[in-house]
């Protein structure tokens, strides 16, 4: 399992949430009716503070995390954020890894 985010996506970043760095962003599944990992959720992002992060990841004053109860969603899962620039906005991908 790891998360990769390239710089325009973490330009993306602080300009969508507007924050003045270093700020927090919190990765976690949102029951959304449809998603590309897990049938009926999608990743979404938050601005609050970490309670019990499984993973953190600092890029250029931007912690990005996500906790221990959502695990699940990034377990055996390589996860990319880019940005898009055709439709001028974040793409998440997944490519699956082998059973640890």
């Amino acid at each position: 399992m790891f998360i990769t985010i390239d710089e325009k996506a973490v330009s993306w970043f602080t300009m969508e949430f507007d924050y003045t760095k270093p700020f927090h962003i919190r990765l976690y599944p949102q029951y959304a009716g449809f998603g590309e990992k897990h049938k009926g959720y999608s990743l979404a992002f938050s601005t609050e503070s970490p309670t019990n992060p499984a993973f953190t990841k600092e890029v250029n004053g931007i912690i990005f995390y996500f906790e221990e109860n959502d695990l699940w969603f990034f377990e055996d899962t390589e996860t990319h954020l880019s940005f898009n620039p055709l439709q001028n906005e974040l793409q998440v991908t997944y490519n699956e890894t082998a059973n640890s």
